[in-house]
């Protein structure tokens, strides 16, 4: 059996964003913040922005993609009932930030979005909240309205129910969709995904292709991923037959391949299972030359027995009835 575990901590430390971009973000924010404070004080000071960092990169499972890029969700929140559209208020905040990067923003159906081109980009989503410790927050929706929506609800629960196997199998799958990029749920249903269906294991190939066996059977019973926090909606609700055939297919092609690589005695072999569905970033294995630290015993039809030990000669013995010859062989 090939244990693929190192290799996935490997390729766990290589979705991590490196310092140099997360200073960036950082700075970015802090940036975006400051300009949407100063337009709303001058343009509309009745409404007075606070904010939240949100998603992945407060619950600590975000990942760079393929493309060396990533996000991050800052939340802008207003305490108090908005006399506007959620679509109006969404449009300001996009006021706030116009013409900020070179690669410009976008109206969104649920946030503002900044481009920082080939880098990353920051999503900012608009919430309204009233006093009140059972109150939760708004989303704007464009075009829509106001639904409720409680990031920080969903994220204290996260961490309440977190484990490092939890966090690592999530960016994983989270990978996974990375790689494939269509027909594949987002990084959200992932982890909900992940914390319904987890199996444990000591060894991170072994946790992945069980999680994903349990993935299999539970949207099999019932095709949903409900949030377990505020709205508790079904994250699943607008995808169609087309979306949910295509993923079952690559969910299927996964779970072979992970039950192949598993199963292999070779552990470059089953890494190169596994990176057809988390891409080249997952590192490659040793061949069987390289692994070749046992000792092994192969019979030969003189009787004889070929003995390899790892920077030593091969050596053959001669087992008989009465003796045993042993010849240094370096040139077998």
């Amino acid at each position: 059996m090939a244990d693929c575990h190192n290799l996935f901590l490997e390729y766990n430390g290589g979705l991590n964003i490196n310092k140099s971009k997360k200073d960036r973000l950082s700075k970015s924010k802090d940036a975006l913040r400051k300009r949407i404070r100063n337009y709303f004080a001058e343009h509309h000071p009745e409404y007075k922005p606070m904010f939240y960092i949100q998603g992945s990169y407060k619950m600590g499972n975000m990942i760079k993609t393929k493309d060396d890029e990533c996000d991050l969700d800052d939340g802008v929140y207003f305490l108090r009932k908005p006399d506007v559209t959620a679509t109006t208020l969404q449009g300001w905040v996009y006021n706030a930030v116009e013409g900020h990067t070179e690669a410009g923003q976008q109206h969104r159906k649920k946030c503002i979005r900044v481009l920082y081109a080939n880098d990353y980009h920051i999503d900012l989503p608009v919430y309204y909240q009233l006093a009140g410790d059972d109150q939760h927050p708004f989303l704007a929706v464009k075009n829509i309205g106001w639904e409720e929506s409680d990031p920080k609800e969903f994220i204290d629960w996260f961490r309440d129910v977190k484990t490092d196997l939890m966090v690592r199998i999530s960016r994983y799958l989270k990978g996974w969709g990375d790689h494939k990029r269509n027909s594949m749920p987002s990084g959200l249903a992932m982890a909900v995904l992940t914390e319904k269906n987890l199996v444990t294991n000591e060894k991170d190939d072994i946790a992945l292709r069980d999680t994903l066996k349990e993935i299999r059977k539970s949207l099999k019973r019932k095709w949903e991923c409900v949030m377990p926090t505020t709205p508790k909606d079904d994250l699943f609700s607008d995808y169609d037959e087309t979306f949910k055939t295509n993923f079952f297919n690559a969910l299927d092609a996964f779970i072979t391949d992970a039950d192949a690589a598993i199963g292999d005695n070779c552990q470059e072999k089953a890494s190169k299972k596994w990176r057809k569905h988390l891409g080249d970033r997952f590192p490659l294995g040793q061949s069987d030359q390289s692994e070749e630290a046992r000792s092994i015993g192969q019979a030969e039809t003189d009787g004889s027995l070929i003995i390899i030990l790892p920077g030593q000669p091969i050596v053959k013995v001669f087992v008989g009835l009465c003796n045993i010859g042993v010849f240094g062989c370096p040139n077998l």
